[in-house]
């Protein structure tokens, strides 16, 4: 879906175009956001502006996406892919903002990760991982918009089967799943048994070889950083690491190969 395999994640308030092109040289992917798209969302990001948090707080959300999709693309340097990480309390703004993305070549990603007791009080964030018809609709219109579409999702909510949603999303159309592992990085190899047509992400404490090649021998199809996405010794850390994983792999293929042609 892009090299190389490593993307900087959405970080509420600060991914922006700007901070999109500064980790340019390093990434193949940049996820912009979160952000909330529809009123009642954006009011409970105000409540989370209100005790200090960062986010991005705008009367027209859609017109904000583009502006900024359009800022990342007049820049000049290496090309990645773009998507904007959304909050939103409905469908009905989902396909608006999936239009935009799909006119800039970008994708979407619908977040069913933040925790925050404000987003989760009107139904954002991980209160979608309990309602996967709700989650899948949002991703059937973004589809229909003719958007590249992924989910954000976290490990560790009670009651929920990431392996059993990955499915479902794969059906629905989606391209990707973002996975936030917390502490439970195996997941990632459940997620990607389970709906192997998915292009995998993984996220959490990705900052080194260690743990870039935790997340790859899990099976991820690549990695992404958040906190410190914009911290350019890190970012050149997990590329090189992740760019040679991917080497010794097709090294290794190509070596079984020569072998099996010898047989």
């Amino acid at each position: 879906m892009f090299a190389p395999r490593v993307a900087v994640a959405s970080l509420s308030g600060e991914s922006d175009a700007d901070w999109a092109r500064a980790a340019a040289p390093y990434v193949g992917a940049a996820f912009l956001g979160g952000v909330a798209i529809d009123e009642t969302a954006q009011e409970a990001a105000k409540e989370l502006v209100a005790r200090d948090r960062s986010e991005f707080i705008t009367d027209d959300p859609t017109g904000f996406i583009a502006e900024q999709l359009a800022e990342l693309e007049a820049t000049d340097g290496p090309d990645i892919f773009a998507a904007v990480n959304v909050r939103a309390t409905t469908g009905d703004p989902i396909g608006d903002v999936a239009a935009v993305c799909a006119d800039h070549g970008a994708g979407i990603e619908i977040n069913a990760h933040c925790r925050q007791d404000e987003l989760c009080a009107v139904g954002c964030g991980e209160t979608l991982l309990r309602d996967t018809d709700r989650l899948v609709e949002y991703v059937e219109t973004a589809r229909a918009e003719g958007a590249r579409v992924g989910v954000k999702v976290r490990t560790e909510v009670d009651g929920v089967s990431l392996p059993g949603l990955a499915k479902a999303l794969a059906d629905a159309g989606a391209d990707w799943i973002h996975i936030d592992a917390m502490d439970s990085e195996a997941v990632v190899a459940d997620v990607v048994v389970a709906a192997p047509e998915l292009f995998v992400i993984a996220n959490n404490g990705v900052r080194d070889r260690k743990t870039v090649h935790e997340y790859l021998e899990y099976g991820a199809d690549a990695v992404s950083v958040g906190r410190p996405s914009d911290n350019p010794a890190v970012l050149q850390r997990v590329r090189t690491a992740t760019d040679g994983w991917f080497a010794k792999r097709n090294e290794e293929s190509v070596s079984d190969d020569d072998r099996e042609a010898t047989v």
